[in-house]
């Protein structure tokens, strides 16, 4: 079984910084993509960025510029830097990744974690 753990949420002011982390667990082989999602009340999930195994990153047009994302292979954990922090950005962010197993491959989900930008 893999799992996803997030940490790193919390309250911070509109204009700070936030570090998201994530560590993939279990019977990995290794992982293909990383990614974030977010989620905010009465919304729909939403891509937030994208890294691959070679570490090329995509983000969405609303972070582009003030989140970072990140990944050490060798530990299997992913990263989200975020700075620049605004009200709007406030919601549940998840982590996902596209895990080979020995025995198959899966896409796995995070529990989330939440991030409140007060303005």
């Amino acid at each position: 079984q893999v799992q996803l753990v997030e940490s790193g949420g919390g309250l911070v002011q509109a204009g700070g910084s936030l570090r998201l982390s994530c560590a993939a667990s279990g019977m990995i082989f290794n992982i293909n993509f990383m990614g974030w999602y977010r989620q905010a009340p009465g919304k729909q999930r939403e891509l937030v960025a994208l890294i691959s195994s070679g570490s090329s990153a995509n983000y969405a047009d609303s972070v582009r510029g003030r989140f970072t994302i990140s990944r050490e292979n060798a530990k299997n954990m992913v990263y989200l830097q975020m700075s620049s922090l605004e009200p709007e950005d406030t919601a549940v962010y998840y982590c996902n990744a596209g895990v080979r197993l020995y025995d198959g491959y899966r896409e796995v989900w995070g529990r989330g974690t939440q991030v409140t930008v007060s303005s």
